[in-house]
């Protein structure tokens, strides 16, 4: 079949390449000429013969939006389009709904692989009508890993963006536990070689999975880590993972607190950290260390040694 595809980035150009495998005509759209196909969404659409599929993958929120609301202007009645970006499951139900008025259908596509997705497949969470699903049916069999797993019509809209929100809350607190169990081996004077360790948990433990298999391979690349600067960005998906458990009075403490050590990894001297040395200091005479000031490395602050008042 044919399908048009908006944002050739990391993911989209290797979707496009892999869905050409599958045997299936891409006509894709960049900003960028270079990885273009066409110079712009008009001659895209003019490419396509009805009814038209429309791949949109672009960042979420505002790429989104001016994609979408200038395809509504562009597409006809019996058109679909598909949002594969990382977009708010709320936002697909302001989407199906624009471009239903216009006679356009709409699927949401959760999509994970990231830069192995082109040689591995890409596993798809989607969401929309049955019939809206079908048109678009032999792409995501092109993307999706081999094999009988790997894609789920989760729902109606949103649905599927929603399952990928939550996939990746999970992928955090996965994470989490893996960085902070290097860094307790690392700490440990008896474990001499953590690489190690993490190695021989890829075979016949519970914990083995492609995210163990990665912390190999980046261990392999810099044994300890030390090229590396302690910062980790999050996704919007991570926070709205939170905000719907809130939403919904469900329980995610593992996920929550993966979501806030990103937030401490931002802070080289942490206000929070600040207000929990002055609260030892204040009732229990714990040492605190001056801020530097000039160059001049910290010193025990004024007050340091002072006898905890009373009832502390």
């Amino acid at each position: 079949m044919e399908l048009g595809l908006v944002g050739l980035g990391k993911m989209g150009g290797n979707m496009r390449e892999r869905i050409r495998r599958g045997g299936h005509t891409v006509i894709g759209y960049d900003r960028n000429p270079d990885v273009a196909d066409v110079g712009s969404l008009k001659e895209l659409v003019e490419s396509l013969s009805a009814p038209r599929v429309v791949w949109v993958m672009v960042p979420a929120g505002s790429a989104t939006q001016s994609t979408i609301d200038e395809l509504g202007e562009l597409l006809s009645p019996g058109d679909l389009v598909v949002d594969g970006g990382n977009s708010r499951w709320t936002d697909d139900e302001k989407h199906a709904d624009e471009l239903k008025a216009k006679g356009v259908g709409f699927v949401d596509c959760g999509v994970s692989g990231g830069v192995w997705g082109l040689e591995n497949g890409y596993a798809l969470m989607y969401g929309g009508s049955a019939e809206d699903v079908a048109k678009v049916q032999p792409i995501f069999d092109a993307l999706k890993p081999e094999g009988e797993f790997g894609s789920v019509h989760a729902g109606k809209v949103g649905a599927g963006h929603f399952a990928k929100m939550v996939h990746n809350g999970i992928e955090y607190a996965m994470m989490q536990s893996f960085a902070e169990g290097w860094e307790l081996l690392e700490a440990a004077d008896s474990v001499t070689d953590v690489r190690e360790v993490f190695r021989s948990w890829q075979e016949g433990t519970v914990i083995r999975s492609w995210l163990l298999d990665l912390a190999v391979k980046a261990l392999d690349s810099d044994e300890h880590l030390d090229a590396l600067r302690g910062y980790a960005a999050d996704s919007g998906e991570g926070r709205w993972t939170v905000e719907a458990a809130i939403d919904k009075a469900v329980p995610l403490p593992a996920i929550t607190a993966s979501l806030f050590a990103r937030f401490s990894s931002r802070q080289e001297d942490s206000p929070q950290m600040k207000m929990i040395a002055a609260l030892r200091n204040q009732f229990g005479g714990h040492a605190v260390t001056a801020a530097e000031k000039s160059g001049e490395p910290g010193a025990d602050a004024p007050g340091a040694d002072v006898t905890p008042p009373t009832g502390g």
